[in-house]
């Protein structure tokens, strides 16, 4: 087992990538604090779990509050005596709508899910590994909206700004030995898009030629193999690295 031992925060664990990832760490041994909003569904989790080799804790928080992102991470410290890795799935889309239609809003909600909770999450990881002084692991996913035209301004600039948080962090701590890298998934299967609402026709419609041209959608388990990778010692010389999961998608 690749994670036999190892302490593990993971957001957005209740449904798709997140659940994913939980599922398959567990399988590998690690203890796990899976963090979502609902409730009942960390509760199901947990509950199909049970048998598996390691041990999942349930969370309810939200990741925008910084109470909650500082909670999660003494809870895995509390629960299994240390933290060694830090996942941070959680996020939300905006409505693709283009700039001249953007609202403050939608902005505020993206940013506070998808970049102020990671930093939030980040900072308080990192603060736990340089006190335990033997290294750390973060990884955030992203998307290849970073890089790619596959949602709207916002969205987008969420997931850029996580992108250069990550490699800054991955710089930063490079000799205390604190691992950061991303992962950037294309199109996967996952509940993000029935979440996000009714996209903006005008947005939705121009974005049809770059969408239209993706490959196949992947599974939320392509995203949960590449995390099992990038959270083992099999990855232990990267760091820093934004790792596109989408088929192909951003070679063209």
């Amino acid at each position: 087992m690749k994670l036999q031992g190892k302490s593990v925060v993971v957001t957005g664990a209740s449904s798709g990538m997140g659940k994913s990832i939980v599922e398959l760490f567990v399988k590998e041994g690690a203890s796990v604090v899976a963090v979502a909003r609902r409730k009942e569904r960390l509760e199901s989790l947990v509950e199909s779990l049970k048998d598996a080799p390691g041990k999942v804790v349930a969370f309810s928080g939200d990741v925008s509050r910084k109470e909650d992102d500082e909670a999660m991470i003494d809870l895995a410290v509390k629960e299994f005596g240390k933290l060694d890795i830090l996942v941070n799935n959680a996020g939300v889309m905006d409505d693709m709508a283009p700039m001249a239609q953007a609202s403050d809003e939608k902005y505020h909600y993206v940013m506070d899910i998808n970049v102020y909770g990671p930093m939030a999450a980040m900072r308080k990881a990192c603060q736990v590994f340089l006190e335990q002084g033997n290294g750390g692991n973060i990884i955030n996913v992203s998307s290849v909206g970073s890089m790619h035209q596959a949602a709207g301004p916002i969205y987008c600039a969420s997931k850029a700004a996580l992108n250069a948080m990550s490699r800054n962090t991955a710089y930063m701590y490079m000799k205390e030995g604190i691992r950061c890298n991303v992962i950037a998934p294309g199109s996967i299967m996952t509940e993000i898009g029935s979440a996000m609402g009714r996209p903006n026709a005008d947005g939705y419609g121009r974005l049809q030629s770059v969408i239209g041209l993706g490959p196949e959608f992947g599974s939320a388990e392509d995203i949960a193999n590449t995390a099992l990778f990038l959270a083992s010692d099999d990855s232990s010389y990267i760091s820093g690295v934004v790792l596109p999961v989408d088929g192909g998608w951003t070679s063209f």
